[in-house]
C-alpha cells in the first residue's frame, strides 16, 4: 500500500505552494478542492440534496451558487456543520476511489485537504502535514485572491481550526511566514524523511 500523507492547514496559509513540492517530487496528489467541484457539479446527487436545506443556493438544474453557499455558511456555523455533514460524504466515497487508483502507480500520495480533519479524512493518512502562517499575512493572501473584504475572510477564519490545533494533531508543521524558497525547503525536509521510511509507512 502506498503512503498517504495528509496535506492541511489555514485558509490563506499556502498550501498550494507546498503542494507544489510534493508533486514535484514525485507524489501523486488528490486535490480536494477539485473532489469538491467534482461531487457539486450542475445536477449531481449531492447538489440535489443540498438544494433541499439551501434552496437558495441553486438553480433549476441544480447549479450550485458558491458565493451565496459561503456568505450563509461562514456567518453560520449551524448551517456551515449542516453543508459539511453531506457533502464530505460525497468527497470522502470520491477520496477512496482516487486512492485506490494512484496507489496502483504511486508510492507516495498527497491528500491536499483543506478540511482534512472536518472531513474525518485524517484516518485516511499516514502523516499530517500542516501549513500555517500569521494572520495578518492570511488576510492579505486571501483578500487578493478571492477578491472578498477583510470582514468576510475573518467570518471565515472564525469557522476554521487554531493554529493550536494544528499544532497538536499533525505530523509536522510548515510555517510559511517567510520566503518562499524557506518555505520550499521545510517541505522537502519532510518529505526526505517521508520517503527514508522514518515516519509514516503503509497502513497495511
Amino acid at each position: 500500500m502506498s503512503t498517504v500523507v495528509g496535506l492541511t492547514g489555514q485558509s490563506g496559509a499556502g498550501k498550494t505552494l507546498i503542494s507544489a513540492v510534493f508533486e514535484r517530487e514525485g507524489f501523486g496528489v488528490i486535490n480536494c478542492d477539485h473532489v469538491a467541484r467534482e461531487v457539486t457539479e450542475a445536477g449531481s446527487e449531492c447538489n440535489k440534496e443540498l438544494a433541499g436545506y439551501f434552496p437558495e443556493c441553486f438553480d433549476e438544474e441544480f447549479v450550485l451558487d458558491r458565493r451565496t453557499m459561503g456568505q450563509i455558511v461562514f456567518a453560520d456555523r449551524e448551517k456551515l456543520g449542516l453543508l459539511n455533514s453531506i457533502i464530505f460524504r460525497y468527497i470522502n466515497a470520491l477520496i477512496d476511489e482516487k486512492i485506490n487508483e494512484l496507489s496502483l502507480c504511486c508510492d507516495f500520495i498527497l491528500l491536499d485537504a483543506p478540511t482534512l480533519f472536518e472531513a474525518g479524512a485524517d484516518s485516511k493518512c499516514d502523516v499530517i502535514v500542516s501549513v500555517t502562517a500569521d494572520e495578518s499575512l492570511r488576510l492579505k493572501r486571501v483578500t487578493q485572491r478571492d477578491g472578498i473584504d477583510e470582514e468576510s475572510v475573518k467570518k471565515r477564519f472564525s469557522s476554521q481550526h487554531s493554529e493550536d490545533f494544528f499544532e497538536q494533531h499533525s505530523s509536522f508543521i510548515i510555517r510559511n511566514n517567510g520566503s518562499r524558497a524557506d518555505s520550499e525547503a521545510q517541505a522537502l525536509k519532510i518529505i526526505k524523511l517521508i520517503k527514508e521510511g522514518k515516519i509514516g509507512g503503509s497502513k497495511g
